[in-house]
């Protein structure tokens, strides 16, 4: 075992030899007793730990967890650009999830970001080399290779939505498809003749379904549907622009669903810019229900996903597959671990 480090004077603390010539033992005998193994006789025991205790020695615990074939640590992987993490509430709320379930743990948080194709390389053989004993995975897009990248290297992992609806990696999502439905269903009841959607990146799962649910209410109530959707980025410069663009082509329009609260906001820029009152001329529907919605001037009107739980519901998820349990976890025909959370819509003036 190296040999530890002294509390902070930058010099080299007393080693595991040093520990075991002290107490009149072999090596292999003091790491035993450090390791808490039985097969020690008491009075060795004993004066091992009276030798750590005089020399002051500090076990090297990232050596003791390769040797445990654990390193207590999970890893937060984000595949997102620092802007997108540190500006939508989403990622805060999941890692507050995350980290407030596993605060109840002995496990340590690595939050990482993959940019491009060599940082998801690198993960891997991180992942690979057993440095983290589990993954949870959050924003993944449907033609990202990491997740299966992780079940090949034999890697628990669990990822936060769905790539498609026959993903066969463990996940936690939230009822996108119903809570679309429920958001646009709200505006037809207001009596609302000419709905838009601005939707999220179309090569993600969740927003695919946000869009289904669009259509699914405007075909329930027989309108014609398909012509005022515009493609955004779950960013507040992607909903601006894509409101312009709907502006644009039909200025007419009277309502407006978003796919995100983040992405509403940057509509309500648009609209404003564009002498359209909210709600009196163009209701506007949000999703997420994240702090933008409520601190936006009207309150937006939107759908609520329990995205704080659906990080905790992550790291149970995990820890039973890491541990062999099935902790509040479902499993499917093809023996995989999935929950869907409920959504449901928060009115608010703006719609």
């Amino acid at each position: 075992m190296p040999a530890a480090r002294g509390g902070g004077t930058g010099k080299p603390g007393p080693t595991l030899e040093q520990v075991a010539a002290r107490a009149g033992v072999g090596r292999g005998t003091a790491s035993r007793v450090i390791n808490g193994s039985p097969r020690v006789s008491e009075r060795t025991r004993a004066a091992v730990q009276a030798a750590v205790a005089e020399l002051g020695y500090v076990p090297n615990r990232a050596a003791r967890a390769l040797a445990a074939g654990s390193m207590d640590a999970i890893a937060l992987v984000v595949p997102e650009q620092e802007n997108r993490l540190f500006a939508e509430p989403y990622f805060s709320e999941i890692l507050r999830g995350v980290s407030t379930e596993l605060a109840e743990t002995d496990m340590q948080l690595l939050l990482t970001l993959i940019r491009d194709e060599r940082g998801r390389e690198r993960f891997r053989q991180y992942a690979a080399a057993h440095r983290v004993d589990g993954v949870l995975l959050v924003s993944v897009h449907g033609d990202d290779p990491l997740p299966d990248l992780l079940r090949d290297i034999g890697m628990p992992a669990v990822i936060s939505g769905r790539r498609s609806h026959d993903e066969h990696v463990p996940y936690v999502d939230s009822d996108n498809l119903l809570g679309a439905q429920l958001a646009v269903e709200h505006l037809i009841g207001r009596g609302r003749r000419k709905v838009a959607t601005v939707t999220g990146p179309l090569d993600m799962y969740a927003a695919r379904c946000r869009l289904d649910g669009y259509h699914e209410a405007l075909r329930a109530a027989g309108r014609p549907d398909g012509h005022l959707v515009e493609e955004g980025d779950f960013t507040e410069e992607g909903g601006h622009r894509a409101m312009r663009r709907l502006l644009e082509r039909e200025p007419g329009l009277d309502a407006v669903f978003c796919a995100s609260d983040v992405m509403a906001a940057g509509a309500r820029i648009a609209l404003r810019e564009a002498g359209r009152e909210v709600p009196d001329e163009v209701a506007l529907v949000g999703f997420d229900d994240s702090a933008v919605a409520r601190h936006m001037d009207p309150p937006l009107t939107t759908v609520r996903q329990p995205i704080e739980e659906m990080g905790r519901a992550m790291v149970r998820m995990l820890l039973g597959l890491m541990t062999g349990r099935r902790e509040r976890a479902v499993r499917d025909t093809a023996g995989q671990h999935h929950l869907v959370l409920p959504t449901e819509l928060v009115r608010r003036r703006s719609s």
